[in-house]
Parts: C-alpha cells; structure tokens; sequence
C-alpha cells in the first residue's frame, strides 16, 4: 500500500487532478493498493501537520492555505485549522481517514481530535521516532492506532534512506492486519487501529489479550460513536477497544523478526510492565553496546548531535561494528586498537555500536557532548546502564550482551491489571539487534 502526500500549499489544481489519475490507473485491487490523498500543512499551532487519504477519486482537495498556489478561484475552500479540515472532511462525499503526522511542523493533538477521521498517528519516519505523539494522548483517551511511513522526499517509499540531508532515520513501514489488499480493507484496517510500525525492517508481530470473563468489541471509538457495531469476545488484539469486568488478563506475545531481537518492552500505558530478553546473564560475552539517541525537542530542528570518544583503558578493541548508522557522511569509527570517535545525529531514533573486548576487565571510559560513563564489562549484568541527557528522551544506554547473534523468534506470556478508571492501553516495543524499532497499536481496555 502506497500514497503520495505533497503539501497541500503547493498543489495547484492540475496536479491534484494528475494525481488522481494516477492513483486511479496504479491501484490494483488484490495486489497494490494505493490511495488518493495529501498533507494537510497546517502550523502546529493550528493543529499541525497531518496526513489525509481518501477512499477514492474525486474528493476535493482542502488546503491550509494557497501559500504557493497561483489559482486562487477556490480560495473558499481552504482549511485554515485543524478543526476547519475535520469540517470539510465531514462534509466531503468521498470517505476519508487521517494520520496525525510529525513532520517540519509536528501534529498538535492538544488543539483538536475527531476519532471519526483520525484514527492514528505517526511513531516513525524519515524525520525520526516519535513515541510521545502516541503515549501524550493516553491522559485524554486518544484512542489511536499506531503507523509509520516515510516522508523521505525521495521518492522511495520502502527504501528511503536519509541520505546527505537532514533527516537522521531510514523510513518506516505499516503493517495492516487485513484479509485482502484492497482500498476497503485498508480503511477498515486504519479504523480498527489494526496496524503496527516499524522503522524498517519487515518484521511480524501478534500481540493477543485473553479475557476471562470475555468483553464488549467496540468495532469504533464509542467515545465519538456510542451507537457503534460491538460483539462479545474472549481474545482481542492490537488496536481493539474492549470493555471488560476482569481485573487482569493474559497477554500473549509473538514476534518473529530478519534480524536479532535485542528486547521487546511489554507496555501498560507508558510503564514497561515486562522485559523479554532471549538470553540469560550466564550468555553473556565480550560484546559492549553503545546506543545514544532522542531529540532536542518536537518541532522542526529536532536532531541532536552527538560527539564523543570512547577509550579502552587495560585492554583493546577485538571487533568493531557501527549500528544503525544511516548517514556515510557522519564519523563513527574505530581509530587504533584502543579508541572509537563519533560525531552523529539522532533525531528520536537510536544509533551507536557494538564493541568486542579482548579483556573482559578493561575499563571503558565514554565521553560525549552531553555527559560522560565510565564503566567495566565483566562487572555488568544483562541490565542497561542509563546516561539521562535531557532534551527529549535523550539517553546514553552501555548493555553488555552475548557474543554471537541474538535469537529472530520470541514468544512470552505475561499477566497484567487493568485500571479501574480510564484506558489500560497494552503495546509493545521491539528493539531489534541492527539499531531498528517497532511499536504495535495498543490494546485499549477499561473497565468504565
């Protein structure tokens, strides 16, 4: 499933017109989906940018503003906020749903939400990670499903690296749990919050809850649509809102994955409540790994810069191999037997690298722009040693791991409580052994 996404101030009328056409003549229902649809490019204060897609040809186009356009005989159909756009859509005879995007002016999901047309939000793209735009709405019921895309201004979606620009991450990639390839199963898709994102990699992931007591399905968001389909269930998964009387329920996880799978994070709201690791601390070898990442802030601007050394004192370097270095342009390297240097961006996402020691009682000595860690493998444990560095959620993690390849395959169960009051959102986070990231849709159960 594709779509293309220009600014809506740049979309003269003969483009849209051309764009139409070729969604129209490229879509193929059962092999290739693709969707008609722009970037709403409104200010953050306004209600930022956010992502539109229509179930069809044909529907108008609402822009912000004309701010590039020269046609200006349909000026009375501009948008100007968020809540304008959420108007016109409604009003629009042909179908539409919406991502809440982070791009050079990030979603404000303070300013307004319409479940009936947003139904996710952006956690990755070629600008970065974004956890906060999804567990920022939990204190207000945003009940929305996770995605990630690409925005790589490329024109490789699936393939869009950073290049020499100034973006910091490869392009993320949905997965829609869907029956058929088709324009209906993807909106229905998007509207259940059956999808998940990854930063990358093609990985699967099942995340199921099992209800004793069983539970009300809610087919849509009842806060917005109380008179909505609902249906009796015993086991609901990613994106599924379900009422529920049990006081706990069993979580059941999967995940198979290309490459390593370095943990998965077991989420209740914004609390990990459960930390898979496919090794034990008798697994552990020679291999140190550095990772830094986070942001400066959300908006525009948002990477931060990391510089630093790493020196080995009382010992050397046996193997050295950068992860998830996206950028050929930027330093990180080995220099001799006994030091790394960098100078790297992250921008939410994470980067860093793996280090091999030949003695396990050589000291590692870190030294960055934003603070310092001096510590020894052989007194480390499976448990991450965590720099906080400000800005947002930006970090500084030292893990010592085995030292041969971690294992692709994980599958773990877990028993969570539900709240009494509000959502109980379950999701999950999988950090993978090349640097690449996942986050499925959450579960939202409530009791009331």
């Amino acid at each position: 499933m594709t779509a293309h996404q220009a600014n809506d101030f740049q979309i003269k009328p003969a483009f849209w017109k051309k764009l139409n056409h070729l969604t129209e003549t490229l879509n193929e229902p059962g092999v290739f989906t693709v969707l008609p649809g722009y970037e709403w490019s409104g200010n953050t204060a306004v209600g930022g940018d956010h992502n539109v897609f229509f179930r069809k040809e044909g529907a108008r186009i609402y822009r912000c503003s004309h701010a590039l356009v020269a046609e200006h005989d349909d000026l009375d159909t501009d948008a100007h906020t968020l809540t304008d756009l959420y108007n016109r859509l409604h009003d629009e005879p042909v179908d539409s749903v919406m991502y809440a995007h982070v791009g050079g002016r990030y979603a404000n999901i303070h300013f307004d939400h319409d479940p009936r047309l947003e139904a996710a939000v952006e956690v990755h793209s070629a600008w970065g990670s974004f956890e906060w735009i999804l567990t920022d709405g939990f204190p207000m019921r945003r009940r929305v499903g996770v995605v990630a895309n690409s925005d790589g201004h490329k024109g490789r979606p699936g393939a869009s690296y950073p290049g020499a620009s100034f973006f910091g991450a490869y392009g993320g990639l949905t997965c829609f749990l869907m029956k058929e390839n088709t324009r209906d199963a993807v909106f229905e898709a998007i509207r259940r919050r059956h999808t998940y994102g990854t930063s990358g990699p093609r990985v699967a992931i099942d995340i199921k809850a099992e209800l004793t007591a069983g539970g009300t399905l809610f087919h849509r968001n009842p806060i917005a649509e109380p008179d909505c389909a609902t249906e009796k269930v015993f086991v609901c998964t990613m994106g599924d809102i379900v009422q529920i009387t049990d006081k706990k329920v069993k979580v059941s996880v999967s995940v198979d994955a290309p490459v390593g799978i370095e943990s998965i994070e077991l989420r209740r709201g914004t609390s990990t409540v459960a930390l898979w690791r496919g090794y034990e601390d008798k697994n552990l070898g020679n291999r140190l790994r550095l990772m830094w990442s986070g942001a400066e802030y959300r908006g525009r601007g948002r990477n931060t810069r990391w510089q630093g050394r790493i020196l080995i004192n009382g010992g050397c370097i046996e193997r050295f191999s950068p992860v998830n270095r996206l950028n050929p342009e930027q330093t990180l390297e080995q220099v001799g037997s006994k030091s790394v240097i960098f100078n790297t961006i992250t921008t939410g996402n994470r980067m860093g690298c793996d280090i091999w020691l030949e003695e396990e009682s050589s000291e590692v000595e870190v030294t960055t722009n934003h603070g310092a860690l001096s510590l020894t493998l052989k007194e480390m444990d499976g448990k991450p040693v965590i720099m906080s560095a400000g800005g947002l959620e930006r970090k500084l993690i030292a893990q010592r791991l085995p030292a041969g390849g971690l294992a692709t395959s994980a599958h773990f169960q877990k028993e969570i409580e539900i709240e009494e009051d509000g959502d109980t959102p379950v999701w999950l986070c999988v950090n993978l052994e090349d640097g690449n990231q996942a986050w499925t849709s959450p579960i939202y159960l409530f009791q009331k």
